[in-house]
This record gives structure tokens, C-alpha cells and sequence, in this order.
């Protein structure tokens, strides 16, 4: 900066520039005291008076306030005379404990800045930065409830979360991911802690919040296959539906092929009809009775969660064939290979 006119007052140097400011430099940073209207020299600072006095080229005097305790805390500070810092900052005023918070903070005094601001959005990235998650938390639940669903809120919400998630403070971090709306962050937390009712509740906050994503994957952990499928249906991924039918819940598919071609006949009447409904052609579906079957099996048995430490035995039922294993068990007990084979019809002899 360009000094025209300036004074000391302890360490602090009071000056106008070549910008017509009236600033003052300590410790390193520069502040800004107000911008003038015109160009003014400095004729000097009066203790007793708290102001500094300018007077202009037509010999009009004005004066500012400057606060000869903030320049005195200041230069205590840039001293490293902390005591004497401590002594004079109770002579300070309220209004004026902001800009004393945040030169501590340039001065790298982060922890005494945290205990001197008043406003909330430094002494929030102060907690944080200092690790003080609880004081950042009840900070962001004094926030007025019509500033809650805001931006700006709930990025502080999901920095809190973050932190807290990386210190390892779970509940912390599933409380902000809660009150961001962050529902790709609990999904994270719940399914790394094998949190079977809280994906139950996201699968609910998901789909309220429109993030049908999340809440299929929730409800599919779940063994929710059916639920699973009525979202696909509502989102219009009838296709999806019926494959995802086709492989976990075989009794959904007729159903669901006769909404499939009433949504198809609108593009294509003959692609709708190429479609083939296992209630009319079981005899493109093999062993579609089996899979039904398994698929009474698998309902009686999906509540029943296994816990994670029993996945290195529990991967290995990934690699049987439960149809096979079903014809096995039946024909061990003398029941027919097929559950759904034709009786058989006597032919006549060909004369």
C-alpha cells in the first residue's frame, strides 16, 4: 500500500492511502476503517478522544472512532503479551468483538478467537476447525427455523458430518447426515454398521425427498424385493421391474407383463405383443414352479438378517443353484421331479 499521511499509536500504524482509505496496519494485516469521500491528510489521533482527525484541502476537519482499547489489545497481541491482552479485552465493547475475533484468528489464535466472537458463522468454522464438533453442533441447532432448509445450512450441516465421520463420531455424523437431508451419507453409515432399522427409515425419507436411488437400494438390502418393484413401477421403469421380478419374486411377473404391454402398445402394438406372460406360455419359463417355490422359501426366511461377520461362510450359498437344490430335497422324498408335470394320459395303441 501507498502511504500519504499516518501516525503510530503503539504498534499499530494508522494511515490514509492513495485509495482514500483510512486504514491501519498491525501484526501484519492490514484493516480498513472507512472509505473517504474525498482526499484528506491525517492531522493526528487523540487517545482520550478514541478518534482520529483528517482535515481536507479546503481546511475541513472530520474525525472517526477508532478505539484506543482494540489498538491497544492489538498491539498487546502482536507483542505476545498475552496477559496484558486478557486485561484489556473486558474494556472492549460487544459491538467490536468480531474484528478483534478475527484478527486473533489471523494471528493464529484460533482458540481465543472462538471464546471472544459473536458472530456465528466464524465461531462455527472456528469449532470446526478446532475440532470442537459439540460446539458446532449446538450452534447450527440455535439456527431460526426459517433459515433451516436453507443452502448455506445445510452445507454446514454435511461439513459437520464429515468431521464427525472422519473422527469416528457416528452417532454425530448420522445425526447432521439427518438434518442435511444427506441421504447417500446414511445409506453409507447404515449399511456400514449393518443398521437394519435405520435403512428402513431412510427407505421412507428417501422416497419423500424424491431419492427413488437410494431408497431401492435400502429396500433391496432389506429383501424388500416387493416394495422394490412398486417403486420401479411408479418411477415408470416397468422393464426394470419385470426383470428384477423375473429373478427374485417370479409370482410378480403376469401381473406386471400386462402393465409392460399396456405401456409398450403406446410405442410399439407389435413389440407389446411379442411379450410373453408366463401365466399363457409356461413353456418359455423353465422351472418356473421351482423358482416360485424358492421364492416362499426366501419370503419366510428374509427377516432372519445375517450379521457381517458371518459373510466369509455366508458367500459361499452365493454360488448354489436353490432350484437344483429344491429338485434334490423332492425327489429325496419321493415327490416328482416336476411340482407342475401334466398327468399322465394313456395314448391308444396305433392299430
Amino acid at each position: 500500500d501507498q502511504v500519504k499521511t499516518g501516525e503510530w499509536v503503539g504498534d499499530c500504524f494508522l494511515y490514509t492511502n492513495n485509495s482514500n482509505r483510512l486504514n491501519y496496519f498491525v501484526g501484519g494485516e492490514t484493516m480498513t476503517l472507512c472509505h473517504l469521500d474525498q482526499e484528506m491528510y491525517m492531522l493526528g489521533y487523540l487517545p482520550k478522544e478514541d478518534r482520529v482527525f483528517l482535515i481536507d484541502k479546503a481546511l475541513n476537519v472530520v474525525s472517526y472512532k477508532v478505539l484506543l482499547s482494540v489498538l491497544e489489545f492489538q498491539t498487546a497481541v502482536v507483542r505476545d503479551d498475552i496477559e496484558a491482552a486478557n486485561e484489556i479485552l473486558p474494556s472492549i465493547p460487544e459491538s467490536e468483538h468480531n474484528s478483534v475475533a478475527r484478527f486473533l484468528e489471523s494471528q493464529g489464535l484460533k482458540e481465543e478467537a472462538l471464546g471472544v466472537t459473536k458472530d456465528p458463522d466464524q465461531k462455527f468454522d472456528l469449532s470446526l476447525e478446532l475440532g470442537k464438533l459439540d460446539v458446532a453442533y449446538e450452534i447450527l441447532l440455535q439456527i431460526p427455523e426459517a433459515d433451516k432448509d436453507t443452502t448455506d445450512t445445510q452445507s454446514k450441516w454435511k461439513r459437520l458430518g464429515d468431521l464427525a465421520l472422519s473422527t469416528g463420531d457416528l452417532p454425530r455424523a448420522e445425526q447432521c447426515a439427518e438434518a442435511s437431508g444427506d441421504t447417500a451419507g446414511l445409506l453409507l453409515l447404515y449399511t456400514c454398521t449393518g443398521n437394519a432399522e435405520g435403512a428402513k427409515k431412510l427407505a421412507v425419507q428417501a422416497k419423500e425427498l424424491g431419492k427413488t436411488n437410494v431408497a431401492f437400494i435400502s429396500l433391496f438390502l432389506l429383501g424388500r424385493i416387493e416394495e422394490c418393484i412398486e417403486l420401479l413401477m411408479q418411477t415408470g421403469r416397468i422393464p426394470e421391474a419385470a426383470f428384477l421380478a423375473r429373478t427374485y419374486m417370479p409370482s410378480e411377473m403376469p401381473q406386471i407383463v400386462i402393465k409392460w404391454k399396456a405401456d409398450l402398445t403406446k410405442v410399439s402394438e407389435r413389440a407389446a405383443q411379442a411379450l410373453a406372460d408366463p401365466a399363457e406360455y409356461p413353456n418359455l419359463f423353465p422351472d418356473l414352479d421351482w423358482a416360485v417355490m424358492v421364492e416362499q422359501h426366501f419370503k419366510k426366511n428374509r427377516d432372519t438378517l445375517l450379521d457381517a461377520s458371518s459373510y466369509p461362510e455366508a458367500a459361499k450359498d452365493l454360488e448354489f443353484d436353490l432350484i437344483d437344490i429344491f429338485k434334490q430335497q423332492a425327489a429325496a422324498q419321493g415327490a416328482v421331479a416336476e411340482p407342475a408335470a401334466p398327468p399322465a394320459v394313456d395314448t391308444p395303441e396305433p392299430a
